[in-house]
């Protein structure tokens, strides 16, 4: 993975002569993007276009390819690779040809590596029941692996009210939060109404028939009459996890940190 500081050595040496053109193309030469056979592209250029790396959806890959991508990707000396929706038998697969894989099982996540860019802040995320948690783990294990520090505080939802009012240094410590929750979707309205930062509403799709497989409590985050809340899709904790870092990401920016 060519990062910032790289391409501006790597530049800076051809400049001065030290590097040839020639050998800069060939160093550049999968520096936007690399074919794997005929099924995938992988986009090497994202870490440094968007801050964080490619990442793998497993879904509807076999393992033979997502094999093939990751080596690909740790060809390519990539810091951190990740594969997200991702079976235990076909992580058990993979991992016999990538030794180094470490699998998480409740967010459903394989990873290789570590993101080496550390970021201030801490991400809070909540979820208002226990049937939330793969979600929601699959939002943790993403920011922490994209170099987030994370606080969890699972099953506070409004059903038992003490149980969130009980954290609520949580919420108000907390620089951006993710809130996951089913049923009717209503935990991000009362986290938003107490917290000082923006809120990351993640609707799944745990529900009784009237909540359409998540339908229900995502038109009920949308129309939140708190402020401050942005809403990603069902089930989407990979997608929550992205709004909140690129949230902190622009923090740290201009406080000088990156």
């Amino acid at each position: 993975m060519i990062d910032r500081t790289s391409l501006e050595k790597l530049l800076q040496s051809i400049a001065n002569g030290k590097v040839s053109a020639q050998q800069g193309i060939e160093q550049l030469n999968n520096f936007s993007f690399e074919t794997v056979e005929d099924f995938a592209k992988i986009d090497h250029h994202r870490q440094l276009r968007t801050g964080f790396p490619e990442i793998i959806w497993s879904e509807g890959k076999t393992p033979e390819q997502i094999i093939m991508i990751m080596k690909a990707m740790l060809a390519n000396k990539t810091d951190l690779i990740m594969a997200t929706r991702l079976q235990p038998e076909i992580a058990d697969t993979i991992s016999t040809q990538i030794p180094n894989l470490r699998y998480y099982p409740i967010a459903r996540i394989g990873a290789v590596g570590e993101s080496k860019q550390k970021y201030q802040g801490k991400i809070s995320i909540l979820t208002a029941g226990t049937a939330d948690l793969p979600v929601a783990e699959e939002a943790a294990i993403t920011a922490q692996m994209c170099g987030f520090t994370v606080e969890r505080l699972w099953d506070v939802g409004v059903a038992g009210i003490p149980r969130l009012l009980n954290h609520r240094h949580l919420i108000t410590q907390a620089d951006v939060i993710i809130v996951v929750a089913g049923m009717e979707g209503a935990l991000p309205s009362v986290v938003a109404g107490m917290a000082n930062c923006p809120v990351v509403a993640v609707p799944t799709s745990i529900g009784y028939g009237a909540s359409f497989g998540g339908l229900a409590p995502l038109l009920t985050m949308l129309n939140s009459c708190a402020t401050g809340i942005g809403v990603v899709n069902i089930d989407n904790g990979f997608g929550g996890a992205m709004l909140a870092g690129q949230i902190l990401r622009l923090a740290n920016k201009f406080s000088g940190n990156i």
